[in-house]
């Protein structure tokens, strides 16, 4: 088993070098490689400053988005490096090479696995259950609101039952913030969706995965640290703009992934409507 990580840049070079300068000297980790999605500041200068035996900086032609810019990473890391198992991880997340030595653990026993994942801290929200169910249309319209993913919480997330006492479980999907995947596997089940730019990357593979046989797990052992969403955020500072293009997301997924008639896509995007008129009138209130 050969181990490389791939992380993914745009314009936030400061932290891609902290999360490297973390990791550099893990031996579990033989090739780090860094995908800048065509950042407009000095991100590849800075970058191509951390370029050793080690690490390898390519620059993608076009910022196509976080999917386009960790399969351009991974088919590197597989085709050049030779990695057997590839890390993508935000720059925004920390983890120790014991986690990655229980990851690939999960691989290396139950070779029916394609993704892994340990449970995320959150720097905001805490410790969460970071695997979670394939819903259909109505499944992820409820998800997706603030106020409807919490009275449906039951019907949308695995019970505690599902989680208590193992070191280990099989979901659906997991969070894309740092993950584990077998790189011929996930390279043959077409890897992300590129039709994605942001947001519901997790749901296409885990989608992808199980139509190809695979399956996906989340271990309960270990955790990562995850800085939410630093990167993410200083590209798109506006809660609003993260909004619609989630929304432009989770509509790919339906069409493409459920399969939804035009009635169903109606409904989708007045159920949007609906969620940003939430979003505005809880701004209101937080204004006082």
């Amino acid at each position: 088993m050969k181990l490389n990580c791939v992380i993914v840049n745009y314009n936030d070079a400061e932290t891609v070098e902290k999360l490297i300068s973390l990791i550099h000297g893990y031996e579990l980790v033989e090739g780090i490689v860094v995908v800048d999605n065509a950042s407009a500041d000095d991100s590849m200068e800075r970058l191509r400053a951390l370029c050793d035996e080690k690490v390898s900086v390519i620059r993608a032609d076009k910022n196509g988005g976080y999917g386009a810019g960790n399969n351009l990473g991974v088919r590197y890391a597989a085709e050049n490096n030779q990695a057997t198992h590839v890390l993508i991880a935000n720059p925004d997340v920390a983890f120790s090479e014991n986690c990655l030595l229980k990851l690939l653990r999960i691989f290396e026993c139950h070779p029916n696995v394609g993704v892994c994942a340990a449970v995320m801290r959150d720097a905001r929200y805490g410790e969460m259950r970071n695997g979670w169910r394939l819903h259909g249309f109505v499944g992820e319209l409820l998800n997706m609101g603030p106020v409807s993913r919490r009275l449906f919480g039951a019907y949308l997330n695995y019970s505690e039952s599902w989680f208590d006492g193992r070191k280990a479980v099989y979901v659906d999907a997991v969070h894309g913030s740092m993950l584990m995947v077998d790189a011929e596997k996930f390279l043959a089940c077409g890897g992300y969706d590129e039709g994605i730019f942001l947001y519901q990357e997790e749901s296409v593979l885990g989608q992808r995965m199980r139509s190809c046989g695979y399956r996906t797990v989340l271990l309960l052992n270990s955790v990562y640290r995850h800085e939410h969403s630093v990167s993410i955020s200083k590209s798109w500072k506006n809660d609003m703009e993260r909004q619609r293009l989630r929304e432009r997301s989770v509509l790919y997924y339906m069409k493409y992934y459920l399969f939804i008639n035009p009635v169903q896509e109606i409904i989708a995007k007045l159920w949007f409507w609906g969620i940003r008129m939430e979003m505005k009138a809880a701004e209101l209130v937080r204004r006082g």
